[in-house]
């Protein structure tokens, strides 16, 4: 571009606003506790001016991570779709079979913490190297247990697969706000979690394909071994152009929020702090609790398909598989709608109680409708469920993020995924018992009845939009600059001050202890950077 040759070949628009952040006028209508800290953006070009840039590459980015988190989430319910054939063929109980889905949920709740840690340290292309890494190694062993007596050969594939959804979980976020623009985080993000869904809508429908239930255990062991090389070669290739094709961060940061970021030493930041400061946040709480309970349904509902479809449709083992592929396909589209929709009206409170609603009684609806005869009937239900239930799992990452603000959108992804884990074995364990003893309209009115429970504490979460509040604050200064002083040029353009999905980029939340202990709301001292000032900045997007 002209004289600047780091930029892409991209057109790009430029927007110069010069501010003065110095002086917060105390008589405007705002509480101590949302005044806006002014924070200095360091300059980059020789004319004193900071700038932003969307690089295309960023989709390339969100590509490759929805296609290695779809090849690991295809492995978490390959064996439960088809639980009745692996019983079969490793000789072992329902129960060994449903671990290997519940395996994924254990490992998840004590490395998340690390995986956490180390994505705030390190950032996000050892993260997407490890977990590409391991998912690969992961598939290679599973190759290696195609024999009836190594049961164990197979568990210790899908751990390693378990271990690498760890790595996976927590990155849409990240990666929308790492390289996507403010006005695209909760879209990315959506594609991200869109990924995930991708890989569980194939692991419903194509096993029972792969893998016929026939009686010859060589004929069976064949088929078993052809579905784990396609897997294995999958994830090496995916393995190998992570190695060569993702990227760390873009040249130069997509917002404000990370031009800050980028400025701010390492050192700075305690990772148990702002977990501390997490736990100590009411509305973040109810949010981990209400998350998880809806999560956790889900996952005890996909791992419990095939058990539910087969007791009530015998040999229906393709129709589970495909009424599995309704659930998240209906989910997907769920997904991304949402997305789109709160990109365009930020109603993040009404829009997941209304979901979350729609997913109780989806639920409820079928609960009565399983045991009726008509299979069509089922992929209705099981699609209007799967659109709400698995659309509310972005939701509830972008409302988390806004709860929590200024914290790092890894750490609150990380509490939300930990619940969900948590209350998931609980919900599969709890509902295949019940199914065993009481048939499986008692095992799905005792999923109804917490999503219920998580209905009611949605409706008590506080909307404390942290990041919108110090949207507005920031738009309200330029707009007001002519009265305060302010020195504009160019076109006033409020998405220039909107934060990313992670931080905020020209201003933060200010607390009283902020004031008294000198010290940012994320924890970090108030240093130079902080203080008055004129800041130049010159917005650069596609």
């Amino acid at each position: 571009m002209g004289d600047n040759p780091d930029f892409d070949d991209e057109e790009i628009k430029e927007e110069n606003i010069c501010l003065d952040l110095g002086k917060t006028n105390p008589s405007k209508s705002v509480d101590l506790e949302e005044q806006i800290e002014c924070t200095s953006i360091p300059n980059v070009n020789k004319d004193n001016t900071t700038t932003t840039h969307l690089y295309k590459r960023r989709w390339v980015m969100v590509f490759l991570f929805s296609s290695y988190s779809l090849c690991n989430a295809f492995q978490w319910i390959q064996y439960g779709i088809i639980n009745n054939i692996f019983m079969k063929f490793y000789n072992v109980d329902s129960f060994a079979i449903d671990w290997m889905s519940m395996i994924y949920m254990l490992t998840y709740i004590p490395f998340i913490w690390p995986v956490s840690w180390l994505l705030d340290k390190k950032g996000l292309r050892l993260i997407a190297l490890m977990a590409t890494a391991i998912n690969c190694l992961g598939t290679w062993i599973k190759v290696a247990s195609v024999k009836q007596n190594l049961f164990w050969v197979t568990m210790l594939g899908q751990f390693a697969g378990s271990l690498s959804q760890v790595f996976i979980l927590g990155m849409p976020s990240r990666l929308a706000s790492v390289w996507f623009g403010s006005e695209e985080v909760s879209t990315a993000c959506s594609i991200g979690v869109f990924g995930n869904q991708m890989g569980i809508a194939i692991g419903f429908l194509v096993p029972p394909i792969l893998v016929p239930n026939v009686d010859d255990m060589d004929d069976l062991a064949y088929h078993i071994s052809i579905m784990f090389y396609i897997t294995a070669g999958m994830a090496t290739v995916i393995f190998i152009l992570v190695v060569f094709m993702f990227q760390e961060k873009p040249e130069i940061p997509p917002t404000l929020a990370q031009v800050q970021a980028r400025s701010t030493p390492p050192e700075e930041y305690s990772y148990m702090a702002s977990i501390l400061r997490l736990l100590r946040n009411l509305p973040f709480m109810l949010l981990v609790i209400s998350y998880g309970l809806n999560v956790g349904c889900f996952y005890a509902v996909s791992t419990l398909l095939n058990r539910m479809i087969i007791e009530h449709y015998p040999g229906e083992e393709v129709n589970a598989g495909r009424i599995g592929l309704t659930i998240v396909i209906a989910g997907m589209v769920g997904s991304l709608i949402c997305g789109i929709w709160l990109d365009k009206t930020k109603t993040y409170k009404q829009t997941t109680l209304a979901v979350y609603l729609m997913s109780f009684v989806g639920m409820v609806v079928y609960a009565f409708t399983l045991n009726l005869g008509h299979l069509w009937v089922v992929f209705v239900t099981s699609g209007a469920l799967g659109f709400f239930m698995t659309g509310y799992l972005p939701l509830g990452f972008e409302f988390a993020v806004e709860l929590t603000f200024p914290e790092g959108e890894g750490t609150s992804s990380g509490l939300l995924n930990c619940s969900a884990q948590i209350f998931g074995i609980i919900f599969t364990i709890g509902q295949g018992k019940i199914i065993d003893h009481f048939g499986t309209f008692a095992g799905n009115i005792f999923l109804c009845v917490f999503l219920l429970i998580g209905t009611i504490m949605t409706a008590f979460i506080k909307s404390d939009l942290r990041r919108q509040k110090a949207n507005h604050l920031a738009e309200n200064q330029v707009a007001s600059a002519p009265h305060l002083g302010y020195r504009t040029t160019g076109p006033q353009h409020p998405a220039a001050l909107r934060s990313s999905s992670s931080d905020t980029n020209l201003t933060k939340t200010q607390t009283q202890t902020s004031q008294e202990t000198g010290r940012s709301p994320t924890g970090r001292p108030l240093t130079a950077s902080y203080t008055e000032g004129h800041q130049s900045i010159r917005r650069k997007s596609s």
